[in-house]
């Protein structure tokens, strides 16, 4: 069973950044990684994803450009880097594991989740 544990969270103002991680626990690191978010009253929404061992990312439309998924096998880490933050990121965000190597339906092969940090973006 993997564990995962986020941190990096907190309040930022609209155009900051923040860089969230998702630490690993187990005996390997070699299945997709990636982040949901679930904002007050909305459904949770896929955010972006990487494959092991990190070559291919995927995006949700509304990050794009602005959000960078990566990933540190040796540290078995998983990164969301968020720049040019905006109010409408405000949202849980949580780490989840899938139980493949790759992308493909990332979203329908999660096989764990992280306990979620906290993101605030102040206008």
């Amino acid at each position: 069973q993997v564990q995962l544990v986020e941190s990096g969270g907190g309040l930022v103002q609209a155009g900051g950044s923040l860089r969230l991680s998702c630490a690993a626990s187990g005996r390997t690191f070699t299945y997709a990684m990636g982040w949901f978010r679930q904002a007050p009253g909305k459904e949770r929404e896929f955010v972006s994803s990487i494959n092991w061992p990190g070559g291919s990312t995927d995006y949700a439309d509304s990050v794009k450009g602005r959000f960078t998924i990566s990933r540190d096998n040796a540290k078995m880490t998983a990164y969301l880097q968020m720049n040019s933050l905006k109010p409408e990121d405000t949202a849980v965000y949580y780490c989840a594991a899938s139980g493949y190597p790759t992308t493909s339906d990332y979203a329908g092969s999660i096989r764990s989740w992280g306990q979620g940090t906290q993101v605030t973006v102040s206008s």
